[in-house]
């Protein structure tokens, strides 16, 4: 059920009725008040007006904190900017009432982040891409930890222990895609060093150590998955916790570290400006619609399949039908088309996910993953089945038939579904944690794994 909203108590002004009391025989001692001293003769008129300025400074006071209650109600997107940590202070008391619901969720729970040299991630800041592409999890995430209650500026408190690394910020000169040959080294160049200066890597064997790498194949740091799985996971990452956009339920060499799946990232800005022009609720006039990546011919020039054929098979079965709505070049406002769409299309390209999921939920479309054994996203609290419409790779073919039927059957009620604030909330992330959104889910995940933490565990033995 939706928590009820808390609606702050509005402010009343008053004022203090003040009058000079008469003399004992009910006449002004005027005569006795003129022979006292200057001070004397006026304290009643100091007194009320040093009454009136405190009452009306507190009631300036008591307004200021109502005002920015009402902007401390969660909601399922918001503009955020980046927050320094001196600014942290004034964020903190504006969020008193989250936080404090927060706390109570996670018990206590406390990150550290390590303040690493610029070259490791704020450099690559100088790109604006770094902060908007689908990989900049990583980026969303270190910001909104820097504003959270729960990081601690002492790392002997700290339960977890991130490390600040942007790795996908890299972008080939050739083709504008990231370029993530440098992740081993710029990882652990940041573990060598972190080792050196603090004791908490060695003493947990990295064990309470967060990592995100938010590319295709995770922690694997390759865009190939043949060449992710021949070279593994590196060895300094085995014993950390990954932040992943991949995922897959079956047993994958990529996946083999203790993990959590999160969404791929899409601007809260970005989705934002779309639904100002077009609401979640407005006409859809584009049965199915699907915008990318579609070769005609499926082997790559490196040889391999992309998309498994499944992107071939969509263009060459489907083109020609009217109710699909299918585009193989790229269109900076395709978010527009997204929100006037009853089915979205996620087929898998190189890896099995894709930022349509989350495209397709923020903008009210229902996503069609067409991904055979994927991991989901946050999917002990999100309810994909309720959401979305699953189809299994071999039966592309059958694609208008399986839409339809849906059409027919149950979309209203996965529409409504749609609709819930709380699920595009969940797959989007904020430059501040917002109660109920993808960063606040993380901590979540984290909170659930505290076992790992060292400092819990020396706690638990005494």
């Amino acid at each position: 059920m939706l928590e009820p909203k808390i609606r702050a108590p509005k402010n009343r002004g008053f004022y203090v009725r003040m009058k000079l009391l008469p003399s004992k025989h009910g006449r002004s001692s005027v005569p006795q008040l003129e022979k006292k001293s200057f001070f004397y003769r006026n304290c009643k008129w100091v007194l009320w007006l040093s009454l009136s300025l405190y009452f009306f400074s507190s009631y300036l006071i008591s307004n200021h904190p109502n005002q920015n209650n009402n902007n401390n109600k969660p909601t399922s997107f918001s503009k955020t900017h980046f927050s320094s940590l001196a600014s942290r202070a004034l964020y903190e008391s504006t969020t008193n009432n989250i936080t404090q619901k927060q706390g109570l969720h996670f018990n206590g729970l406390k990150i550290f982040v390590y303040d690493l040299p610029a070259k490791y991630n704020t450099d690559w800041l100088k790109n604006e891409r770094c902060s908007t592409h689908l990989f900049a999890s990583e980026v969303a995430i270190h910001r909104a930890l820097l504003t959270s209650e729960y990081l601690t500026v002492d790392p002997y408190e700290a339960d977890f222990f991130f490390v600040p690394v942007y790795v996908s910020c890299n972008f080939s000169t050739v083709n504008g895609f990231p370029a993530i040959g440098h992740a081993r080294s710029l990882i652990a160049s940041a573990i060598n060093l972190i080792s050196t200066q603090y004791p908490f890597w060695d003493r947990s064997h990295g064990s309470d150590h967060v990592f995100v790498a938010s590319h295709d194949f995770g922690s694997c740091f390759h865009t190939m998955e043949d060449v992710a799985i021949s070279d593994g996971i590196p060895g300094f990452l085995k014993n950390s916790i990954v932040l992943q956009t991949f995922g897959v339920k079956q047993k994958h060499p990529c996946q083999e570290v203790e993990n959590v799946v999160i969404p791929p990232y899409v601007s809260p800005e970005s989705v934002l400006r779309t639904l100002e022009k077009s609401p979640v609720t407005g006409r859809r006039d584009i049965f199915a619609f699907f915008r990318g990546k579609m070769e005609v011919h499926p082997k790559n020039v490196s040889g391999r399949f992309y998309s498994k054929r499944v992107r071939t098979m969509l263009w060459r079965k489907y083109n020609g039908d009217r109710r699909f709505f299918l585009q193989r070049h790229r269109f900076a406002g395709y978010q527009s088309e997204i929100v006037r769409s009853v089915f979205c299309l996620c087929p898998l390209g190189w890896a099995p996910w894709s930022p349509r999921l989350v495209e397709s939920v923020a903008l009210g479309c229902v996503p069609v993953i067409i991904a055979d054994g994927i991991r989901l996203p946050f999917d002990d609290v999100v309810p994909w089945a309720e959401i979305s419409v699953n189809v299994a790779e071999k039966d592309v073919g059958k694609l208008a038939d399986i839409l339809e039927h849906v059409a027919s059957t149950n979309l209203s009620a996965i529409q409504k579904n749609l609709r819930d604030p709380r699920v595009p909330r969940a797959l989007m992330f904020n430059d501040r944690v917002h109660e109920g959104d993808a960063t606040w889910r993380v901590l979540s995940a984290l909170a659930n794994k505290r076992a790992r933490s060292y400092r819990k565990s020396r706690v638990s033995s005494q």
